[in-house]
């Protein structure tokens, strides 16, 4: 019998495998084209375009303002090394705002002084280089000309010199450098002033400060918060301290070596030597020593000789005589902690960073040194560095056995 239409109709729906097909819904659309977006995707990526524009906005504001920040960090640093001078003439009745002023007053007198006299000296020893020089290069040209035969004079020299490429260059250099100088000049003299003002604020209003960092926090938080900030100012006064008497011993020590050579300016170069060495880090020994070798040098050659082996042994004494004393007495911290904690800091903020990395290292050892608990150590041979005799091993008493 021939299938009907009904019967291939059905045969069509029925699928090979005895079981019939879901019906497509009416209007032909395919699943899943009627769902809708869920009400929480759009919100969330609103949430995450905004945090990702204020995470951006931020970076690129700290960046803006991170030459203010490291202002104020030295003016609070700075603020905590006069603290103990600005509280004890407080502590007999002065105003804080006055005692601030003359403790800044003091420091720029004496800043004042030193820079007076060290440009006195080294003016007064610019001139007698120049005037100097025709002599230098004279005995120059004849020792050329004796050691290698030839026939130089200052004549052709001066006109090679005048006539150079190298100097013309220089000069224009020079001349179109002026305004990067000027403007690095007025940038540095505008951030002293930032400095200052932010340092005699902070000293000035201190009892104020911190009262109003302790109004928004509990009572617990308020003594935690005013004795880290105790610790930071003796701290901080203990390494001014250390390095003022280091930069004492070092400046007398310096200045009977120049007295005794003969080198003119020997006081003034002692001060400079014992300042520059100490509150210069990294650098400040070999900036330090430059200038009296260079004095000494137009002196006497040798005196130069002498001056440079003196700074060298004078600095092996001091790193690992002197320094480890007054280090450990005033901030007390280990010196392989003190080393680190500098090269730290200059890694994270320059010059800086290694200035004040000891006094926040020590600080912050001080603070968190409350908060651990410490116990008896076991009264063992190792902990003072004695090894305990092992036991011999099998092989050894074997080796005795035999050789009986």
């Amino acid at each position: 019998m021939a299938p009907t239409d009904e019967t291939a109709q059905v045969d069509q729906q029925t699928s090979p495998f005895g079981t019939t097909p879901p019906t497509l819904p009416p209007g032909g659309d395919a699943p899943g084209q009627g769902a809708r977006m869920p009400r929480w995707l759009p919100r969330a990526m609103v949430l995450a375009l905004t945090l990702v524009a204020l995470f951006q906005l931020g970076s690129w504001a700290f960046h803006q303002l991170i030459g203010l920040l490291i202002n104020i960090l030295i003016a609070f640093f700075l603020a905590l090394a006069i603290e103990p001078a600005v509280s004890w003439m407080a502590s007999y009745g002065m105003r804080r705002g006055l005692a601030t002023f003359l403790v800044f007053f003091g420091l720029l007198i004496a800043t004042a002084g030193f820079v007076t006299l060290l440009g006195s000296m080294l003016a007064g020893q610019i001139i007698k280089m120049i005037e100097g020089f025709p002599e230098y290069l004279d005995s120059v040209i004849n020792w050329i000309n004796s050691s290698f035969h030839t026939h130089v004079r200052r004549v052709d020299v001066q006109d090679s010199l005048v006539h150079s490429d190298w100097l013309r260059k220089y000069v224009q250099n020079s001349a179109t450098g002026v305004l990067d100088v000027s403007a690095q000049v007025l940038g540095g003299l505008f951030k002293l002033l930032t400095i200052t003002l932010f340092s005699f604020y902070f000293a000035a209003d201190g009892p104020r400060l911190r009262r109003a960092l302790c109004s928004v926090l509990p009572p617990a938080r308020q003594a935690e918060v005013l004795r880290a900030w105790e610790i930071a100012v003796d701290k901080t006064g203990g390494y001014l301290y250390s390095r003022g008497l280091m930069a004492l011993i070092s400046g007398i020590a310096h200045y009977i070596l120049l007295q005794a050579l003969g080198v003119p300016y020997a006081p003034v170069l002692a001060v400079w030597v014992g300042l520059v060495s100490q509150f210069i880090p990294t650098i400040g020994t070999y900036l330090a020593g430059a200038l009296p070798m260079l004095i000494a040098f137009t002196i006497d050659p040798w005196y130069a000789l002498w001056v440079l082996i003196f700074v060298v042994v004078y600095q092996q004494f001091e790193n690992y005589v002197l320094q480890p004393k007054l280090t450990a007495k005033t901030v007390d911290i280990h010196p392989a902690v003190a080393f680190g904690s500098v090269i730290a800091g200059t890694a994270l903020l320059g010059a800086v960073g290694a200035l004040i990395a000891i006094p926040a290292v020590a600080t912050l050892q001080a603070f968190l040194g409350a908060y651990v608990k410490r116990y008896d150590v076991t009264d063992d041979p190792r902990v003072h560095g004695h090894r305990t005799r092992r036991s011999p091993s099998l092989r050894a008493r074997l080796r005795e056995l035999l050789g009986r």
